[in-house]
This record gives C-alpha cells, structure tokens and sequence, in this order.
C-alpha cells in the first residue's frame, strides 16, 4: 500500500504482515494477519511515530522514503519498544542520523538494551509537548499498556490519538485504512476482541487508567499501531475498549463458555445434555473443543460472558492435558469472577476436579456445581449433569 493521507501533512506509512504464522509467537494471525501501522508528520520538523517489525524493514523505509528524505528527518517518537513496534529502528538510526529518538525514561534504556542506541536519544515526560511548527505533539505515559514504558502521542490542533497497543486489532488493512471504509466493521470489532483478550486483557486496569487520561483531550481521529485507524467514530473503539477492561473486575455479559476435551466421548456424550440445558434455559452458549480449538479464539468468550462450563475427564491422576493448557492461559491473562461448574470422566483414578478447584481458588470463580462419573454417564450422572447445567445458566442471567 502507498502512504495515506489522513490530515494533511500527516500521513499512515505502515506496512501489512500476512506471512507471519503466529503473532508475538503464540497467536495464530494466519487467517486474517496484522498490520504495524507507523505516521509521519511533515511541518517544519518532521517527526516520525512508530516503526515496524524489523522482518518488514525495506517495506517501511520505502514507505517513509516515499514522503520525506530520511537524511532530513527531525524526530522518531518511540511510543513501544516491543520489536513489533520497534525492529526497524537499527537500520532507521543509520539513515537518519540527524534525528533525535524520543520516548519515556524506560523506552530509552530498553533502546539500549535491545539495539544498543544511546546517542542523540532524549527522555521525555508525561504531559510533555513538542512543536513542530504547525503541529504541537503532547506525550501521554500510559504504562503496562501493555509494557511499563508505553506511551501515547497526541497532535493537538487536529486532535488524533495515536494510541500505540491500545485500540487496536488483529487483520491486515486490506486496501483501506479507515473504519468508515471498511465493509465489515462488525468483523473488525471481533479482531480487536481477540487481540484485546490475547494483548492486553491482562493489563484491563492500566487500560481504564490510560482511558481517563486520555479522555482530558477531545479525540477526531484514533490510530494504533494496529488495525483501523478511526476517524469516522473513534468513541466506538474507545468505548469498546472501555467496556471490555471492566469485564476484569464487573459481571461480563450472560452467557457460558463449554470448554471440553474427552478421548473416548464419555464426557463429550454426558456434555451434550448440558448443553440442551443450557439452551433450554436461553442462555447464549459458545462451545469449544481444547484439543483442536487455539486458546487464541477460545479467549474472547471466556472474557465476555459470565458462566463457564469445564468438561473434560481425568488424565493420569490429573486434568486432561489440552485443559490445563487452555486454563492456564485464562489465568495468565485473567480470566476472573466467572461461575464456574466442571463435568467429566474418570476411570481407574479421580484427579482432574482437584485441578479444577485450584484454578477456581487462584482466579476466584464462583463454583456452581460439579459431576464426576466412572466411566461412561449413568442415568443418575445424566439427571445431575442436566441439574448443574441448569443452576449455572440460571445464575449467568442472574449476574
């Protein structure tokens, strides 16, 4: 894509990413991809915000190249230092030796750190500004957003945000960059679900914290480092965000995510009236199956609604392995204050609800019910089964 204008003399100069497999090496992105959307302002100072990944690093300098010669350019604003963000920045220092790299106290000593770059670098502060001429930038520290040394750069006179992590999304911009553009928005809203729970969601406080501040500035345009850039709407992702950072402490919305693995469908079978239950009761209800399902795509669901249902059986004294996997990313992103119920099979030895009640311990779930069966479901297993189902979809409408 050439270098789009969004206001004049401010330009998108990012690139897209469709070959990478698996985002920061854990995310699967191979079906949608992802951008590294960076920004060039042109005024008496020229100032670049944002980089790329270093495997792009011919693409982005041709961007750059195309609007403004880089033996020329003024500023690189460094709001992220994770490599996404910043792996141009070794060859970007050779072209551009006249320009200042700016970024708070800790993205300079990771500059350092990561590129060993520590000439012609300055420290900025929150609250900061810096003219440009025209352009007046102000500099928002908005740490663990997700790293401690993110920050947001805000051009005042046409007031757009230029967010770094916060507000983005997963999917290569196909052609077009902007949301009153885009031919699916309601497919793009589920992107930046899935990045916001895959990214960030671990750090929903900081996101609230980020929100405030930034809500002291009025906003016309929003532009993260990925995904749509927003300026028909940009409330709508603001709010979005909003809303999905205080499902880390509030009720998320009524609704049971069902994980399950079983290896012989015992579980899966005595699952199945669960789910009729559940149905019955009108409660929304996504399914999931852990031994083919990345916890990438199992992760929104368990962040939106309120009710989760385990149902896998006992694995060598333990939980069925590809359980405790998709679990164990739950709580590392924080997967919290669900209602939780647990469902499954054993055979020669229980185990796997003992793992279960440690996981409702450490993420401090509400534990509706539980049902373990020897071997295959009995009437009675069936009747309890479809009685617990039942309790946690009741309590999910209750809140």
């Amino acid at each position: 894509m050439l270098p789009i204008e969004i206001r004049p003399d401010i330009f998108w100069v990012g690139v897209n990413d469709r070959s990478t497999g698996l985002f920061e090496g854990l995310w699967p992105i191979d079906n949608c991809g992802i951008s590294y959307n960076a920004y060039l302002i042109r005024d008496e100072k020229s100032a670049l915000i944002d980089l790329s990944k270093e495997a792009f690093t011919d693409d982005f300098i041709r961007q750059v190249s195309a609007l403004v010669d880089l033996s020329e350019l003024d500023y690189v604003i460094i709001n992220h230092m994770e490599p996404d963000h910043s792996g141009a920045l070794t060859r970007l220092r050779e072209l551009a030796p006249k320009a200042k790299f700016l970024g708070m106290a800790k993205a300079i000593a990771m500059m350092k750190d990561f590129y060993d770059v520590t000439e012609n670098v300055e420290v900025v502060k929150h609250d900061q500004t810096l003219s440009l001429g025209r352009h007046t930038l102000r500099f928002l520290f908005t740490p663990l957003v997700h790293w401690p040394e993110t920050m947001m750069t805000y051009v005042e006179e046409d007031q757009i945000l230029f967010s770094c992590d916060a507000f983005g999304a997963y999917g290569a911009l196909d052609g077009a960059i902007f949301d009153d553009e885009h031919r699916d928005l309601l497919g793009a809203e589920q992107d930046a679900l899935r990045y916001y729970t895959n990214i960030v969601a671990a750090y929903s406080k900081n996101v609230l914290q980020a929100i405030d501040k930034v809500s002291a500035h009025p906003i016309a345009i929003v532009a993260p480092s990925h995904g749509l850039v927003w300026r028909k709407d940009p409330d709508r992702i603001i709010k979005l965000y909003q809303q999905w950072a205080k499902y880390a402490t509030e009720p998320a919305e009524p609704g049971v995510t069902v994980l399950y693995g079983t290896m012989y469908r015992n579980t899966e079978r005595a699952m199945n009236y669960a789910l009729q239950s559940i149905h019955a009761a009108g409660v929304p209800l996504e399914v999931f199956n852990v031994s083919v399902e990345d916890p990438s795509y199992i992760l929104p669901s368990l962040w939106t609604k309120r009710g989760l249902l385990v149902a896998c059986p006992t694995y060598e004294r333990a939980m069925f392995p590809a359980m405790v996997h998709a679990l164990s990313i739950a709580e590392i992103k924080g997967v919290k204050n669900k209602l939780a119920a647990y469902m499954g099979s054993w055979a020669w030895s229980g185990g796997a609800k003992a793992v279960f009640d440690g996981f409702v311990e450490r993420l401090n779930w509400q534990p509706v019910g539980s049902v373990e069966f020897n071997g295959s479901a009995k009437e009675t297993d069936i009747q309890s089964v479809q009685q617990m189902a039942q309790q946690l979809a009741e309590a999910c409408m209750q809140g």
